[in-house]
């Protein structure tokens, strides 16, 4: 017996004998055609962190995002594209070479606008094809890239300005150098190892003369703090071999986060942003001697709001007085930064702002939602419509048909939409439930009703869709108690009571009438520790957003099958478990093994199998410890065991397990999805499709298996059907080849009447409709003949699709069609569709070499049609009846085609005769003439017989009574037609041929109807 072991990606633990031959499988080959489909939504897009210009070109742009990757417009900002997918989609930097910008492009991953939820990156990345392909040029363990510089007069030349790590601390910092186009660096500027480089710019006319701001900070789960006596704003004027600090007109004391900008028209005028210890000193410096001195001009409130996540100063390239500063609506000033104003109507929150080469008038801005853009100098702005980047704290689904995908995403609210939609679903399908920034969203299992919330559950809403109405239902203190709400408060449906909503503060709250009433039954769960309840974050500039609050209950998990179990999750380490329904409480966190204390609980996942069995993910990010740490216990929480491999890159933030198959599991991390079939022995990657995008939430559909990811930056984004996973074991991968049990195909009959949108808005996919083939290959298939064809009960072939022969996983899609009828050729191509096969079974034969292998499918009519079994009869009798005639035409018209080409050089007097009565005879029965456009010619039989074929074969009803009266018309005019070829035939075929013969030429030769059909 073969022994098939996945390794590195992928692996099926066995105990075979050792002679046993290893067979080496990665994710790509073992997943195969198992796709994802991204449904967005775009019309909130999310956060963008950096735009870049290309220097010449006024078409193109690249946006870096928080957590979608980089995308490229090519066409002014109509429509953008991504071109980053493969690598990590948190990004700092996009910088275009100046000195050749069509083709050489840089990216510095990882988020630079340090808020609580902000994503790693992975290093600096290059592209030499636009975008098309990226090389990874080192800093692996940077985690945040805020700038790249190349020198324009001589690319050989470049820096890297590395904020590094926000959770700990790190070497990793600084502004580096490279004499090598980016093959080797060196650190030229470092302070210590929590201090990172803000910002770095280049005086466009000195390429020695650099600036650069370093700053210190640090976050925590319970805190922020920026600032010390390590920020600071450097200057160096020999290309970075030494530097000064430039702070004459700065405050003394301690300094925060600054951002420096150069005017490009007037390069000895600067402008910098900087956090001081004092309000009053705090906001917009300019300098007219390239640094030499500062002065103080603005501290109005829009340029000094959380410097931590709105550090950028723009200077418009053809106007030194007209500068930008991002902030929560943006602000411009036109006389040199003494005066602002806040910039046009757009999503809130700024953070980069790019202006048109050609025309300062034309701005693009960088926000919380999206790309906007101007063409009036910034007072007005629209949303690019096609970059869904949306980020999403939590998913949820319902049973509805289609069912409705249902989320919170970070500063755009909370939505619901649909799972599929007819032509696609667009923005139009997704409906708003809730405000502020959007957490989790549940359906009530019974009733049209919807939980969401905001930050903090301030508020929690219990929205009645039909009525729309809502109220707020959030559990209240009692007295002068204070109740401590996560800033992603947990929430949860029971699934044994319909009614039953449970809330998470510091105590786990019950309500049994949908949040009118509350009960808490728990006592304090959290550690309770007061050195992490401090409200005063933010360093230098406070930040009370209640971002911070800690020591709080983040995810509550009752089991399916058992309402007296609950599992709670704290935020500060605490593994809770009740047993009877609240009474008691029992903090199991001590019998995790290896696990560091006041590790966050970020989800817990209750198994269906056994009501003994549970999933805990821990998430020690924010502690500066990036690690998967997922645990499983199967004798409620005694004993646990890990369940992570080094396979798994990035920490763990979501876990789903298979309602069918116990060991098949699917995790959220930050850098993507993996799937184990194995119980967790081993994981793959899956990337078909799919990004390595944070996932921190997963939801699986019970009755389509559908595998709902909540992404925070990607959007929604479904693999749907999963079911062949659940097929996958040992016996399976051992096969050359294996077919998978597939539900049976339904012949939809919706009509679909969507594609509202315009060319330039997102449109999710929706699912196929199709019939799936889904098969297992050992190895590629690349030598020999390879085919698939569909029969039927008889034993007929009905289609043959081409096979996939990749190794792995692969998906054939059937659209239920057969073969379409043969048309008769005219001056003008006539479509026909192909007729659909009947519900049934049927056998789907693979050839391969000299082997063949066979499966049986099947196919169902839609279960919620109004046509009736004896209605779906005539319509296919009909149908297949007019398929003849369309045939019969068809025929008839090569026949006449071919006398006319076989005569076409003869010069005899029968020749011309016959070819002449031939074609008057074939312009009665197709268009001979005109385009059927604006030179549309007088329809004949080929056109009446098609269109009304289309007419019934299109159809799933009873035909009627005329299409039947037509039918009978166009069959007579066809046998009339016959006739009047056949006597044609009769008074001249035998005098050609013999004409023909005399001339030693070729005499006409005709196929048979069944050859010319099947041929």
């Amino acid at each position: 017996m073969k022994k098939t072991v996945l390794t590195a990606c992928f692996a099926i633990a066995t105990a075979l004998p050792a002679l046993s031959q290893e067979k080496n499988l990665s994710g790509k080959e073992l997943f195969g055609d198992l796709s994802a489909r991204h449904i967005g939504p775009a019309l909130m897009s999310g956060r963008i962190v950096d735009l870049e210009a290309h220097p010449i070109n006024d078409r193109i742009l690249y946006a870096g995002t928080a957590g979608g990757g980089v995308w490229k417009t090519t066409n002014g900002g109509a429509t953008f594209s991504p071109i980053f997918d493969e690598h990590a989609q948190s990004i700092g930097a996009v910088v275009i070479d100046p000195t050749d910008p069509d083709k050489t492009v840089w990216v510095g991953t990882g988020e630079i606008w340090t808020r609580n939820s902000v994503s790693l990156g992975d290093g600096l990345y290059k592209s030499t094809d636009g975008g098309t392909t990226w090389a990874k040029k080192g800093f692996e363990n940077s985690e945040r890239i805020s700038s790249i510089v190349i020198n324009p007069e001589n690319p050989e030349e470049m820096y890297v300005g590395v904020m590094g790590a926000l959770w700990g601390d790190s070497e990793e910092r600084g502004i580096f150098k490279s004499n090598d186009g980016g093959e080797t660096w060196k650190k030229i500027l470092y302070t210590d190892q929590t201090t990172g480089a803000a910002d770095l710019v280049m005086d466009p006319s000195d390429t020695n003369t650099l600036y650069a701001s370093m700053w210190n900070f640090r976050r925590t789960p319970w805190g922020f703090n920026s600032g010390g006596t390590s920020s600071a704003l450097y200057k160096s004027t020999d290309a970075g071999k030494t530097w000064s600090k430039i702070h004459d007109g700065f405050p003394s004391g301690k300094l925060g986060r600054i951002t420096v900008a150069i005017a490009p028209s007037a390069p000895k005028t600067l402008y910098a942003a900087v956090e001081t210890e004092k309000a009053e000193t705090n906001g917009l410096y300019r300098s007219d001697d390239a640094g030499a001195t500062w002065k103080h001009l603005n501290s109005d409130f829009g340029l000094t709001v959380r410097p931590f996540y709105f550090a950028r100063l723009v200077v418009d390239p053809k106007n030194p007085e007209v500068v930008v500063k991002g902030g929560l609506t943006g602000s411009i000033s036109h006389d040199g930064g003494k005066t602002f104003k806040n910039l046009g109507p757009q999503h809130a929150d700024i953070h980069d702002v790019s202006f048109d080469i050609n025309n300062s008038d034309r701005i693009y801005t960088a926000t919380d939602g999206g790309v906007y853009r101007s063409w009036d100098g910034g007072a007005t702005f629209e949303i690019v419509e096609n970059i869904p980047v949306s980020q999403f704290y939590h998913v949820s689904v319902d049973d509805a048909e289609p069912y409705n995908v249902y989320g919170g995403l970070q500063d755009n609210g909370s939505w619901f939409g649909p799972s599929s939609s007819p032509g696609g679903i667009e923005a139009r399908d997704w409906e708003p439930i809730g405000g502020g920034d959007g957490f989790r969203v549940l359906k009530h299992p019974t009733k049209n009703i919807i939980y969401s919330e905001a930050q903090g559950a301030n508020p929690v809403w219990r929205y009645d869709v039909a009525k729309k109405q809502a109220k707020v239902i959030a559990p209240l203190p009692e007295g002068d108690e204070e109740l401590r709400f996560n800033w992603n408060a947990p929430m949860a449906v029971s699934a044994h009571q319909p009614d039953r909503f449970y809330m998470g503060s510091q105590f786990l709250h019950r309500s049994e009438d949908m949040g009118d009433t509350w009960t808490k039954i728990s006592p304090d769960l959290t550690t309770n520790d007061p050195s992490k309840q401090d409200k005063e974050s933010g360093g230098l500039s406070k930040d009370k957003s209640g971002a911070e609050t800690h020591t709080t209950i983040f995810t509550i998990a009752e089991s399916p099958l058992d309402q007296n179990l609950i599992w709670v999750g704290t935020d500060d380490g605490n593994l809770q478990l009740t047993r009877d329904g609240g009474k008691t409480w029992n903090n199991l966190v001590k019998n995790v093994p290896n696990l560091p204390a006041n590790s966050w609980v970020s989800h817990i996942e209750t198994s269906v199998h056994n009501p003994g069995t549970a999933y805990a993910v821990f998430d020690r990010h924010a502690v500066g410890d990036m690690k998967p740490y997922v645990y499983k216990t199967s004798d409620f929480g005694v004993t646990w065991k890990s369940i992570t491999t080094d396979e798994i890159n990035g920490y763990a933030r979501n876990i789903q397990e298979d309602y069918e198959k116990e060991n098949l599991l699917f995790l959220g991390t930050e850098m993507g999805l993996y799937i184990t079939v194995d119980g967790g022995k081993h994981w793959a990657h899956f990337t078909n499709n799919l990004p390595p995008v944070a996932i921190p939430f997963i939801e699986l559909h019970k009755k389509t298996s559908d595998l709902v990811l909540g992404t925070h930056g990607r959007g929604v984004i479904i693999l749907d059907d999963i079911s062949p996973l659940r097929q996958i074991n040992n016996e399976v991968l051992q096969k050359d080849l294996h077919f998978f049990d597939t539900p049976a195909g339904i012949i939809k009959e919706e009509r679909n009447f969507g594609g509202a949108s315009s060319e330039t808005q997102f449109v999710g996919a929706n699912p196929g409709s199709q019939a799936r083939i889904i098969y297992f290959l050992n190895k590629r298939h690349t030598f020999g003949k390879m085919s698939l064809d569909i029969l039927d009960e008889n034993g007929n072939i009905v289609a043959s699709p081409s096979p996939g022969k990749s190794k792995g996983l692969n998906i054939v899609n059937w659209n239920y069609l057969q073969k379409t009828p043969k048309v008769a050729v005219g001056k003008v191509p006539s479509f026909v569709m192909a007729p659909r096969v009947l519900a049934g079974d049927y056998k789907v034969v693979i050839n391969k070499g000299k082997e063949q292998y066979e499966h049986k499918i099947s196919v169902k009519n839609d279960p919620s049609s109004n046509v009736t079994a004896e209605e779906r009869e005539e319509n296919r009798k009909l149908t297949f009846r007019l398929f003849e005639a369309v045939e019969d035409l068809a025929y008839l018209g090569y026949k006449i085609d071919s006398y006319v080409k076989a005569l076409e050089k003869s010069d005899s007097k029968n020749a011309g005769k016959m070819t002449a009565e031939l074609t008057q005879l074939k312009s009665k029965l197709v268009v001979t003439t005109g385009d059927r456009y604006v030179q549309e010619a007088e329809d004949e039989l080929r056109e009446k017989l098609s269109d009304l074929y289309n007419q019934v074969a299109g159809s799933f009803d009873k035909p009627a009574p005329v299409q039947y009266t037509n039918t009978a018309e166009y069959e007579k005019q066809l046998e009339q037609a016959w006739a009047d070829f056949q006597k044609i035939e009769k008074k001249y075929a035998s005098k050609v041929n013999s004409e023909l013969e005399k001339a030693e030429k070729k005499q006409v030769e005709l196929k048979s109807k069944e050859e010319f059909v099947t041929e």
